[in-house]
C-alpha cells in the first residue's frame, strides 16, 4: 500500500511532466493553433448567422373568460407552431433567450359568433407578430384555423353502442355482453344534437375468449360533440357449448277435416348445440317439427324431408336425424270424424 509520502512523490512527478509538456516548444505551437482555429471558427459563426434562415416555434394558446354554463364540446388548441424567418443571430435569439407569451382570446368577444366560432387568420397572426422583432417575417402557422364548439347546457342521454370484433374461442361463445355506462350525456349545439342518437365505442377487437374479458373503452370521438363520461366497460361473458339430443314429435299442419298425417317413424331425434347454462333448461317443448298438408300434395317422392320450424335463439349447429321419414295421409272414420268435428 501507498503512504503519504509515496503519493506525494508520485504527484510532482506528474505535475513536473504536464509542466514540462505545455512549456515546451511543440505544445506553445499547437495552442497558438488552436487560438487561431478558434478565431476563425468565431468570424464563420458570425458571418453565417447573419444569413436568413427559417426556423418553427410553439406558442401556446389560451382562451379566457368562458362562462360557467358554456361546455366546450371542441377545444381550442393548446399550441401553435409558427414558422419564422430571419437573420440567424435573432432566430437564435428566439431559441435561447427569449420566451413567447401564449397567445390569448376572451369568449366574450365571440359570444355572439354561435357554437361554432373560427378566429380569423388576420386576428392570430397579428397576435403573434406583437411578440416577434420588426425584422422577422412570419412565413406560416399551423394549424392556419382556430376555432373551437361549444354548448349553451344543451344535452340529452342517448344509449351506447359497441363497435367492436368480438369471438369466442374453440367449443365457447359470447353469451352476454354488458356496457358500463350503457348511456352517456352528449353535449353539442342544437343544431348537431337533434341528429345524435347513440354513442359508439372506438373500434377494438377481442378474439378467442374462453372466459369473462372486461375491456375499458373509450368513445368515439365526433367533432363538437362531447360525451360525459367519456368511455365505458365492456364485459363480455363466454360460455361453453355443450351437445344434447332429444325426441321430437312430427306434426301435421293445415290438414283438412278427417284427414290426419301418419309418420314412420312418428318421433325424430334432434341434436343440438347449448351452452351449459342452458343445457337442463332447454327441452321438447322449445322445438317444433310441422310438416304442412300442402307440402305433402306437392311432395312426389314416398319420403318428405323435415326441418325444425321452432327452437330457441341460444341454440345452434341444429342436426335432424333422420332427415326424412315415410308418411301417409289417413282418412278418419266418420264416427271419429263427426266427433272430432263435435269437440
Amino acid at each position: 500500500m501507498f503512504d503519504r509520502r509515496d503519493i506525494k512523490r508520485y504527484y510532482l512527478i506528474s505535475y513536473r511532466r504536464i509542466r514540462n509538456f505545455l512549456l515546451s516548444s511543440k505544445c506553445r505551437e499547437f495552442l497558438i493553433f488552436l487560438f487561431f482555429v478558434f478565431v476563425s471558427t468565431c468570424f464563420w459563426f458570425l458571418q453565417t448567422m447573419n444569413d436568413k434562415y427559417q426556423a418553427v416555434f410553439k406558442i401556446p394558446v389560451r382562451l379566457k373568460d368562458v362562462p360557467e354554463e358554456v361546455v366546450m364540446t371542441s377545444e381550442i388548441p393548446d399550441e401553435i407552431r409558427v414558422k419564422v424567418e430571419d437573420r440567424g443571430t435573432v432566430l437564435l435569439n428566439y431559441m435561447l433567450g427569449r420566451t413567447f407569451f401564449p397567445i390569448t382570446f376572451s369568449f366574450e368577444d365571440y359570444k355572439d359568433k354561435g357554437g361554432h366560432v373560427q378566429i380569423p387568420v388576420s386576428e392570430v397572426a397579428r397576435k403573434i407578430t406583437s411578440q416577434l422583432n420588426n425584422s422577422t417575417r412570419l412565413v406560416a402557422v399551423r394549424p392556419d384555423t382556430l376555432e373551437f364548439i361549444y354548448s349553451q347546457g344543451e344535452a340529452k342521454k342517448v344509449p351506447v353502442a359497441i363497435n367492436a370484433t368480438i369471438t369466442a374461442g374453440r367449443q365457447y361463445y359470447v353469451s352476454e355482453t354488458r356496457l358500463s355506462p350503457d348511456s352517456v350525456t352528449v353535449y353539442a349545439p342544437k343544431d348537431l344534437l337533434g341528429s345524435l342518437t347513440v354513442a359508439y365505442t372506438s373500434p377494438f377487437v377481442m378474439e378467442n375468449l374462453t372466459d369473462t374479458s372486461v375491456r375499458h373503452v373509450q368513445l368515439q370521438k365526433l367533432r363538437g360533440v362531447k360525451f360525459v363520461p367519456a368511455a365505458t366497460d365492456v364485459t363480455v361473458c363466454t360460455d361453453m357449448y355443450s351437445e344434447k339430443t332429444i325426441e321430437i314429435p312430427i306434426v301435421g299442419l293445415n290438414f283438412p277435416p278427417g284427414k290426419v298425417l301418419r309418420t314412420f317413424p312418428s318421433k325424430v331425434q334432434v341434436t343440438f348445440q347449448v351452452g351449459l347454462k342452458d343445457f337442463k333448461t332447454v327441452s321438447a317443448d322449445d322445438f317444433f317439427i310441422g310438416i304442412s298438408y300442402e307440402d305433402l300434395i306437392m311432395c312426389n317422392s314416398e319420403k318428405i324431408s323435415l326441418s325444425v320450424k321452432k327452437s330457441p335463439e341460444y341454440v345452434s349447429h341444429i342436426r335432424v336425424n333422420p332427415t326424412s321419414v315415410d308418411y301417409l295421409i289417413e282418412q278418419l272414420p266418420e264416427e271419429i270424424k263427426s266427433d272430432s268435428i263435435d269437440d
